[in-house]
């Protein structure tokens, strides 16, 4: 059988993984898959057919690190999906910036390389909004990302100072879409739709992932939510094997929040035939 590693962490054991769902699929057409942590020491790529990058929920305390781990297998035999080339590229939501250059509607966004308080207090009039977020260019799971308020940035302004001296990041306004009716999320494998949920918060809060207390719910994607995701991922530098599109409503149409291309969890788990189709775009794929 062909061997496909699943690049994960050292442990999820306070997260939520679907990825096991494939496992089954996978074996039947050949392929034996397992887990393996991007920190594990002396790995030999070159023992699997296939690398794809899936549970890294850590990778941005060490970036550098992860980037040369998959340096490190694209030198090798294996094939990375998604590739290096993706994963530079969307690493970074600066990758917001292009696709707006090419036309697809994003959340309204501000762009720092410098922590200063009278900009960001100035945002609050900028995006006439009053309410912000800021988070960091690279990020996951919603780590060091806040919710602000003009009374809330003063009271936070030293410790804001510390976590973004060293850090890129991004403004926007907070969007009641989020709260009022939630966070959508299209999956595509290998370029075909696959399935849709919504991603509610928790009362009280704003971040829409299980850890902090999400709730989720299938959906039927509408016209103007597959519209915006088609177009988005034609934007795209090149194919991929997966892609998670998160859209939220703004002013009355569909803008995108982040599109998800190295460590998505794309939620087997919603929707009984999801696995197989990530086998068959797998397969298509290689």
């Amino acid at each position: 059988m062909k061997r496909c590693a699943f690049l994960s962490m050292d442990s999820l054991e306070d997260f939520f993984s679907y990825d096991q769902m494939l496992f089954e699929p996978l074996k039947t057409v050949g392929w034996l898959a397992e887990e393996v942590s991007w920190r594990k020491p002396d790995v030999d790529w070159n023992n699997y057919d296939a690398v794809v990058i899936r549970t890294t929920w850590d990778y941005q305390d060490d970036v550098e690190g992860f980037m040369a781990c998959l340096q490190r297998i694209e030198a090798s035999s294996a094939q990375l999906q998604n590739s290096l080339k993706i994963v530079e590229w969307n690493i970074s939501k600066s990758y917001l910036k292009d696709l707006q250059n090419q036309g697809i509607n994003i959340v309204p966004t501000l762009w720092f390389d410098s922590f200063s308080l009278s900009e960001i207090q100035a945002g609050f009039d900028y995006f006439d909004s009053p309410q912000l977020v800021i988070k960091p260019l690279i990020s996951a799971n919603a780590d060091h990302t806040y919710r602000l308020t003009p009374e809330s940035l003063v009271q936070q302004a030293d410790d804001l100072k510390a976590i973004f001296a060293s850090r890129e990041f991004m403004l926007q306004p907070f969007l009641n879409g989020i709260v009022d009716e939630g966070e959508y999320s299209l999956f595509y494998f290998a370029g075909h739709y696959s399935h849709s949920i919504l991603k509610q918060p928790e009362s009280g809060d704003f971040r829409v992932q299980e850890e902090h207390g999400g709730r989720l719910s299938s959906i039927q994607p509408c016209e103007d939510m597959l519209t915006t995701a088609r177009h988005s991922l034609a934007a795209l530098p090149e194919d991929v094997l997966y892609a998670r599109i998160d859209l939220v409503r703004h002013k009355k149409e569909f803008v995108v929040i982040e599109i998800e291309l190295i460590e998505p969890s794309l939620y087997f788990n919603m929707d009984a035939d999801s696995p197989q189709r990530f086998v068959d775009a797998f397969i298509e794929m290689l």
